[in-house]
């Protein structure tokens, strides 16, 4: 986990994004509802991310203390 997961699921997300308004160009409600799908994947990616990174976090934390670094 990390910066370049961020970038990849922000990448995502702003394809989904793009699609999405592409779709609102050509009136293609289809292409719309893929960018929304997209942006919503990369948005819970991107929770997944947070929360691990977390958890990591805390399980350093707890190893610092048993460790005493």
């Amino acid at each position: 986990m990390g910066i370049s997961d961020d970038a990849k699921n922000k990448a995502e997300e702003l394809k989904g994004r793009g699609k999405e308004a592409a779709g609102d160009l050509t009136d293609n409600q289809d292409l719309k509802d893929e960018g929304k799908g997209d942006q919503a994947t990369a948005q819970g990616k991107q929770k997944v991310t947070e929360a691990a990174d977390a958890v990591k976090g805390k399980v350093d934390d707890i190893k610092n203390k048993l460790t005493g670094n």
